[in-house]
C-alpha cells in the first residue's frame, strides 16, 4: 500500500497589529473562503470577523496542550475535503506550537507563508540590530525555570501584570541581583504604544499587560551568564599576564588550599560580625577563581573545560540524588547518606566506602570522616560510655607514663595510647554532634588570643 494521503495546510500571519501591517497575499488567502483563525482576540482580527476560531476551544480545554491539539486535529479534518489557510497571530515563524505540531503531523503537506512578527516592530523601536546585539529570544515563563541567559533578552508572551510580578521576584530573590531598568513594549503599532524605559521594580506596574506586551533587558543578572565572563577575564589573564601564564594545576594546589582555609576562616566569623557575610562573599569568590582557573587550563590542554566540569557534577548530583530525581524513597538523612555511599561505590567501582577519602586530610578530620563511613558501612559505633573510658585508660596510661618519667615519644605504644585517646576524644564530639576539627581549631583560636593579651598585643 501507498502512503496515507496528505492534506494541504497553508498558515498565514496576522502580523504584530492591525490589518494594515498584512500583505495582499495574506489578505487573499484569509478571504479565499477555506480560512479559520487560532483566535480572534488580536487587532488584525478584527478585519476578518467573519472567519471560524479556535477560541471555543481555549474555554472549554484545561491545559494549552489540549488546545494545541485539538486545533491540529480539527485543521487536519478541514483539510480533507480541501486545502485550508490557518491564520494565526503574530508570524507563524515566532513563538507559535501548533505551527510546530503542524510540521510534524504525518497527515499534513504544510506550506508557511511569512509574515511580519511583533519581534519586527521591537528592533525598530528599540533602535537595535538583534544580531549585532546578540539578543536572546525567551518566552517569560520559560526565563523562570532558567540560570544561563545573560542579556540581552526580549522576553516574550508576558500576558498580565501577575507574570511580569513573577519574573521582577524571580530576579531578585533567586538571582541575588535585579536589572536596573526593563524597556516595556505595548501594543507596538497601534494607536495605544507604550514603548517606555522603567526601573525594574515599576516593570509589573506601567501598563496594564496582555498578549501584546513584551518587555526588554539589555542585561539579566544570571549565574550562567556571570560565570561565563569571569571565565574570559581568567582567560584573558592566560593571555596576558606573565604570572597566570606560567601557572599549571599543580602550581596552583597550594593557592586552593589556602583560599579554602580562607573560606572556612570566614564561616567561623558569621557568628561574630557584622559584615562576615561580605567577607564570606568575597571569599568564596576568590575559591570560586581557582576552580575556574582550573578549568581553562584543562580546556587548553583538550581534557575537560568549565562546562564538561559542571555538567559532570549535575549529572553525579542527579545520580546520588535518586530520592529527589528518581523513585527512591529515602525519609531521613540517614537513608540519604546509606544510599549515598552505596552509589558512590556503584559510580565509581570501587571495593571499599573508605576509596577515595585523601590521606592527606588533617588527622582529625581524616578519623572523624572514617568513624562516619564506619556507622555508614553498618558498624557497630562504640556508646558514649565506652568511649570515655577508652580515653580515660588512655589518659591514666599516659599519665602514669609522663609521671615515671618513661620516654613515651620514642616508644610505638606511646604512639598507640595517644592515638587510642585522640580516636576515642573524636568519636564522643561526633557522639556530641561537634566537629572536633572546628573545636580544636577554635581553642586554638582563642589561645592565640591569650598569648596576644600576655604580650600586650591589641587582638584583631
Amino acid at each position: 500500500m501507498g502512503d496515507a494521503q496528505r492534506h494541504l495546510v497553508t498558515v498565514v500571519g496576522l502580523g504584530p497589529a492591525d490589518a494594515s501591517y498584512l500583505s495582499p497575499r495574506t489578505i487573499s488567502l484569509l478571504e479565499s473562503g477555506s480560512a479559520v483563525l487560532r483566535t480572534k482576540v488580536h487587532p488584525a482580527a478584527e478585519a476578518f470577523a467573519h472567519l471560524d476560531s479556535y477560541d471555543a476551544i481555549y474555554e472549554r480545554a484545561e491545559t494549552f496542550e489540549e488546545v494545541y491539539l485539538a486545533i491540529v486535529n480539527d485543521l487536519v479534518a478541514r483539510a480533507e475535503k480541501g486545502p485550508v489557510t490557518y491564520g494565526v497571530p503574530g508570524s507563524p515563524l515566532v513563538a507559535e506550537h501548533t505551527v510546530e505540531l503542524l510540521r510534524a503531523d504525518s497527515r499534513v503537506d504544510l506550506v508557511i507563508e511569512p509574515s511580519l512578527s511583533f519581534l519586527d516592530l521591537a528592533w525598530a523601536k528599540l533602535g537595535i540590530d538583534p544580531v549585532a546585539e546578540a539578543v536572546t529570544v525567551i518566552d517569560a515563563t520559560d526565563l523562570l525555570a532558567r540560570r544561563d541567559l545573560g542579556g540581552p533578552l526580549l522576553i516574550a508572551q508576558t500576558w498580565n501584570s501577575l507574570l511580569l510580578s513573577e519574573l521582577k521576584l524571580h530576579a531578585d530573590e533567586l538571582m541575588g541581583a535585579t536589572p536596573e531598568t526593563a524597556v516595556i513594549l505595548h501594543h507596538l503599532g497601534l494607536s495605544d504604544e507604550v514603548v517606555a524605559t522603567v526601573k525594574w521594580e515599576d516593570v509589573d506596574r506601567t501598563v496594564d499587560a496582555d498578549h501584546l506586551t513584551s518587555l526588554y533587558v539589555q542585561t539579566w543578572p544570571s549565574a550562567g551568564a556571570a560565570l561565563g565572563q569571569l571565565q574570559l577575564v581568567i582567560e584573558q589573564l592566560r593571555r596576558e599576564c606573565p604570572w597566570d601564564q606560567e601557572q599549571t594545576h599543580q602550581s596552583l594546589g597550594r593557592h586552593l588550599l589556602e583560599e579554602s582555609y580562607e573560606v572556612l576562616d570566614a564561616i567561623q566569623a558569621l557568628d561574630d560580625r557584622d559584615d562576615a557575610l561580605d567577607d564570606l562573599e568575597e571569599e568564596l569568590g576568590d575559591l570560586l577563581v581557582q576552580v575556574l582557573f582550573h578549568g581553562v587550563l584543562g580546556s587548553e590542554t583538550g581534557a575537560f573545560g568549565f562546562p564538561s566540569l559542571t555538567s559532570r557534577v549535575e549529572r553525579k548530583l542527579v545520580f546520588r540524588h535518586p530520592h529527589v530525581f528518581a523513585d527512591t524513597v529515602a525519609e531521613t538523612k540517614e537513608d540519604v547518606a546509606a544510599n549515598w555511599e552505596v552509589l558512590k561505590k556503584q559510580e565509581k567501582g570501587r571495593a571499599s566506602i573508605t576509596d577515595g577519602i585523601p590521606n592527606a586530610l588533617p588527622a582529625l578530620a581524616l578519623v572523624a570522616k572514617m568513624q562516619r563511613k564506619a556507622q555508614a558501612a553498618g558498624l557497630d559505633v562504640a556508646m558514649a560510655h565506652v568511649q570515655a573510658e577508652r580515653a580515660t585508660a588512655a589518659l591514666l596510661t599516659l599519665s602514669a607514663a609522663v609521671r615515671s618519667a618513661t620516654s613515651l615519644e620514642q616508644t610505638a605504644e606511646a604512639t598507640s595510647v595517644v592515638g587510642d585517646l585522640l580516636e576515642a576524644v573524636v568519636a564522643l564530639s561526633q557522639l556530641a554532634g561537634v566537629d572536633p576539627e572546628a573545636a580544636l581549631r577554635a581553642n586554638a583560636v582563642a589561645l592565640r588570643s591569650t598569648i596576644r593579651q600576655a604580650e600586650g598585643v591589641t587582638t584583631p
